[in-house]
């Protein structure tokens, strides 16, 4: 098996912020394991597949507005058409509430961990472009 992995790097935004404090939903990390998802059927199969179900989902820390984070998968399975996942999301640059300082943000020294999650896509067969 090759060894396909993606990264997706992207900015939460104030319209990412659903809560109180600009606290980002659990949801948007969902999205972009969903994209981390399709990268990888592309790159394993030629076609984007369908997302058939999380098995394991852990939000582990906050996300919030003016955050940068990673999002990262791999591969870590091949059936005849199913392909099982696991995802990490990781913040590597966190926004800081510094009073008249609304753009502050600090590189983080250690990435934090915000969620991970596994589960399980699949690529019928007749779609599979490229071969094992």
């Amino acid at each position: 098996m090759q060894n396909h992995t993606s990264l997706i790097r992207l900015r939460m935004s104030a319209h990412d912020a659903h809560y109180a404090g600009g606290l980002v939903d659990g949801a948007k990390m969902l999205h972009l394991f969903g994209d981390v998802a399709t990268e990888l059927l592309i790159r394993s199969d030629g076609d984007e597949g369908l997302f058939v179900a999380y098995d394991n989902i852990q939000f582990l820390a906050p996300v919030h507005a003016g955050d940068y984070i990673e999002a990262t998968g791999c591969i870590t399975s091949i059936g005849k058409t199913s392909r099982k996942m696991e995802f990490e999301a990781r913040k590597v640059i966190a926004s800081v509430n510094i009073a008249g300082q609304d753009s502050a943000a600090d590189v983080l020294a250690e990435p934090v961990v915000v969620c991970k999650a596994s589960g399980t896509c699949v690529v019928p067969a007749q779609c599979q472009r490229i071969a094992r």
